[in-house]
C-alpha cells in the first residue's frame, strides 16, 4: 500500500583519530520554522521514523481527498456474470511489472514483514514476521514454502472482473493484479475466509483495520474505474462514516503493464 539533513560524523574505532563532538545549540522556534521552510522539511510530531499503520498493514501515502467523499464518485451497478474469469486473465502471477528484478509477491513481503531474511541478495524472501496482521491483529511467522501468510488482493480479482475488469485490455488487468496499492500481506486463513468477497459480504475481524481496509478498496476502485454494487456501497459508507476524516490512500503504479 509503498514510507534530509546532514548525517552525523561516523564514530571511529581505536587507533584512529578521536571523535569530535559538537555542542548543540537550540534554535529559537521562529528560526527553526524558517529553516524547515527553506529546506522543505517538516518535523515529525514525536521525532520518530514511523512506518506502517497503527492498526496493522502497510501505510500507503494519503491524498487530500477523504475516502468517504471519494466513495460517492464510484459508479453503482449490478454485478456482471463471472463467466470467463480465470486467474490467467490477469497475467502470470506476480509479474515483475516495476522492472526491479523481483516478483511482486516478494516486493510485498519485503515491504510488509519485519525481520526479513532473503535466500540471496534482496529478492527472494524466505522468512520474516507479519507483525499485527491487518485482518486478525495477530503476529504471524512467515516461512517460505509452508507459510501462514498470503498476499491478498484488497479488491479481489474475481470481484473486479464482475465489476468492469472483464472488459479491460490485458495490460490494465496485469497492472491491477500487481499494483502495491491493491496488495497486502495477511494471515492466510483470514484471507481464505474472505475469498472474493466485497465489503458487503466480508470485513476484517480486526475492527481497528476496517477503516483503512475500506478506504483502500475505495482508492483501488476509483483508480481503475471498478464499480460497486448498491449493497457494497452502503456497507462501505457505514464503515467510513465512523472515520469520516480518513484520507484516501494513493498509489503511484501505472494502470497499464506489459500483457504477460
Amino acid at each position: 500500500m509503498p514510507p534530509h539533513g546532514t548525517s552525523p560524523a561516523p564514530r571511529l574505532t581505536n587507533g584512529q583519530h578521536p571523535v569530535i563532538r559538537a555542542r548543540r545549540t537550540a534554535l529559537p522556534a521562529a528560526a527553526l520554522a524558517a529553516l524547515l521552510a527553506l529546506t522543505g522539511c517538516s518535523p515529525d510530531q514525536d521525532g520518530s521514523d514511523k512506518g506502517g499503520s497503527p492498526n496493522g498493514g502497510p501505510a500507503p501515502s494519503a491524498g487530500t481527498a477523504s475516502a468517504l467523499r471519494a466513495l460517492d464518485e464510484l459508479a453503482v451497478k449490478g454485478r456482471a456474470p463471472r463467466t470467463g474469469y480465470e486467474r490467467g486473465e490477469f497475467g502470470r502471477a506476480w509479474t515483475d511489472t516495476d522492472r526491479n528484478g523481483c516478483g511482486t509477491r516478494d516486493d510485498i513481503l519485503r515491504r510488509d514483514l519485519k525481520d526479513v531474511r532473503f535466500r540471496d541478495g534482496k529478492c527472494v524472501v524466505v522468512a520474516g514476521t507479519l507483525v499485527s496482521d491487518p485482518y486478525t491483529g495477530r503476529d504471524v511467522a512467515y516461512r517460505r514454502g509452508r507459510s501462514k501468510v498470503d498476499i491478498d488482493h484488497v479488491v479481489a480479482l474475481s470481484d473486479a472482473w464482475q465489476k468492469g475488469a472483464g472488459r479491460w485490455p490485458r495490460g490494465k488487468r496485469v497492472a491491477f493484479a500487481n499494483d502495491p496499492l491493491n496488495l497486502i500481506a495477511v494471515e492466510a486463513s483470514a484471507n481464505r475466509r474472505k475469498s472474493d468477497g466485497d465489503a458487503a459480504t466480508w470485513l476484517p475481524a480486526n475492527t481497528g483495520y476496517r477503516c483503512p481496509y475500506v478506504a483502500r478498496q475505495v482508492a483501488v476502485k476509483r483508480k481503475y474505474g471498478v464499480w460497486v454494487t448498491r449493497a457494497e456501497k452502503d456497507a462501505m459508507a457505514r464503515v467510513l462514516r465512523g472515520c469520516s476524516r480518513t484520507a484516501l490512500p494513493v498509489g503511484t503504479a501505472p494502470t497499464d503493464a506489459p500483457g504477460r
